[in-house]
């Protein structure tokens, strides 16, 4: 009897020459680093060098992050990963009264400069690759790190690394937007414009399925949902005057790894293989580097239990197989113990060794994309493609990824997968080690890191010393010129850039926005 795959599709329990009946190896598979990239974007992937290895962290104040991250380069951590707190991902300072309770306790609290000078203090912005997990306000964290570069004596075009920058997957399955989708849609163009000019090797966006997954979406449903996404972003550049050869190279996107491998490797298969096509039919990108769809992949954070947490380690390690089989450029691997609390230092170590025991242990590097040919891989990355091009026809026929957000489209159906994922959960008919099967009587005791709740009153002193000493009149004077370019079309990254070099606060900068702007209310809040 077939199984079905976590989109819903059928795994047969034998596969043969039969399944790929009528199937042609040119068109469905070309060389690797070729036309349609369906066996990974370079020719050689890691049989030249491993991805990179990135771990996602970042708690409390700045000074904490800076000490993690210097503990995971020493440790061998080829990228950083920043994560962010909820108010600094809304746009708010640390003192403002709706980030009461939630400051440093998802990620860490950057208010202005300094904290920026604070958190990369000691870290060569040269030498290493930084991605920051930061949407809304995503422009902001890009200038801050730039001007905190600049003051370390390195230049705007020596700095290498990736903003999430992906609103769109905000409206859709995450919720820390701020501004509505045109004037959010603007910003992202003007980033785009100012890297190019400014910053030209970093990565612009990264779009986004990694959270649409964490939500409940199937595979097929999250590089549908992403590519679409993905899709309204190079039409928004094109219209706004660009060439598409001009910023697609620094596009990106960032992915889930979950624990059924199979389908998972097909998936970032058949991802490639769409996106090359619609670049190339649909915006007749010429540089053959529009067409790479480039990912960085994290291991599902969704799947962890928080009972019997050292399971996770084996979760954490077939995940990250899946994503390296899959062909990722760069990877996270969760901690095991994130299902509880902010990952320790031991944890956070584990979780880079798993991927180092990867590269360095297995064959798995030895050769380029080592499914080709499977008759299973083969089957189901087609199958996953043509899932995912039916739910990307049905946007388009919704008028393209923002009227499909605002008729509620990608959040229903996303809902829908998760709804079945509890049921399936809850009956027994998925099982979940330690959690519906092969469970304990008792759970051994765990001691998980904690913030401290005093951070909240530090970073209000950092904010009350940063207005007592900083030049006023400047600030009020870059915060108008800000105001005044969002009115207009002028870019509003050059005032926005000196706003913060005055030491206006993050809240302050979205704030001006804000009033220009407004903020996004949806639909289904009434």
């Amino acid at each position: 009897m077939a199984r079905e795959s976590e989109s819903g599709l059928p795994i047969e329990p034998v596969y043969g020459p039969d399944a790929l009946e009528g199937w042609d190896p040119a068109d469905k598979l070309g060389a690797p680093g070729k036309y349609p990239f369906t066996r990974g974007v370079y020719p050689s992937m890691y049989t030249g060098r491993p991805w990179t290895m990135r771990q996602y962290a970042g708690f409390g104040t700045a000074v904490e992050s800076n000490a993690r991250y210097k503990q995971l380069i020493a440790n061998g951590t080829m990228g950083l990963s920043v994560a962010f707190d909820l108010p600094t991902q809304m746009g708010h300072d640390s003192d403002a009264p709706i980030a009461h309770g939630e400051v440093g306790k998802v990620g860490v609290a950057i208010d202005s400069i300094d904290d920026m000078r604070v958190l990369f203090g000691g870290i060569p912005l040269d030498k290493v690759s930084t991605s920051m997990t930061i949407n809304a306000p995503a422009s902001l964290l890009l200038l801050l790190y730039q001007l905190v570069a600049e003051e370390q004596g390195v230049s705007a075009d020596q700095l290498t690394g990736t903003i999430q920058n992906d609103v769109l997957k905000e409206y859709i399955a995450r919720g820390t937007y701020i501004f509505p989708p045109k004037p959010s849609l603007r910003l992202i163009a003007d980033i785009f414009k100012y890297c190019k000019a400014e910053i030209p090797k970093w990565n612009t966006i990264s779009i986004s399925g990694y959270h649409m997954a964490e939500a409940g979406a199937s595979p097929a449903q999250e590089i549908a949902f992403t590519l679409a996404d993905g899709i309204e972003y190079v039409r928004t550049a094109v219209a706004a005057g660009m060439d598409v050869d001009d910023f697609a190279p620094r596009l990106s996107f960032f992915f889930v790894a979950r624990t059924t491998i199979l389908e998972e490797v097909a998936k970032f298969r058949a991802a490639r293989r769409i996106w090359a096509r619609v670049m190339k039919d649909e915006f007749g990108a010429k540089n053959p580097k529009s067409l790479m769809l480039r990912f960085h992949t994290q291991t599902a954070g969704v799947q962890l239990t928080a009972q019997q947490p050292e399971v996770n380690l084996v979760r954490v390690a077939v995940q990250g197989l899946a994503a390296v089989l899959g062909g990722t450029q760069s990877l996270h691997t969760n901690s095991f113990d994130e299902a509880i609390a902010l990952p320790t230092d031991k944890s956070a170590r584990l979780a880079l060794r798993t991927q180092q025991v990867l590269a360095y242990e297995t064959d798995v590097t030895a050769t380029v994309d080592p499914f080709a040919g499977s008759y299973v891989i083969e089957k189901m990355t087609d199958d996953v493609e043509a899932a995912a091009v039916e739910l990307m026809r049905k946007v388009e026929d919704l008028g393209g990824a923002v009227s499909a957000i605002e008729h509620g489209f990608q959040k229903n159906e996303i809902e829908r997968s998760a709804y079945r994922i509890a049921q399936e959960t809850d009956s027994g008919e998925r099982v979940v080690v330690g959690v519906n099967r092969f469970q304990l009587d008792e759970e051994e005791p765990y001691e998980p890191l904690r913030v401290d709740p005093a951070i909240e009153a530090q970073q209000a002193q950092r904010l009350a010393k940063l207005r007592a000493e900083r030049d006023q009149a400047a600030v009020d004077s870059a915060l108008a010129d800000l105001k005044k370019a969002a009115e207009g079309t002028d870019n509003v990254l050059y005032p926005m850039r000196e706003a913060l070099k005055a030491r206006a606060t993050v809240g302050e900068v979205c704030n001006a926005l804000r009033e220009v702007w407004g903020t996004y209310v949806p639909s289904d809040a009434f």
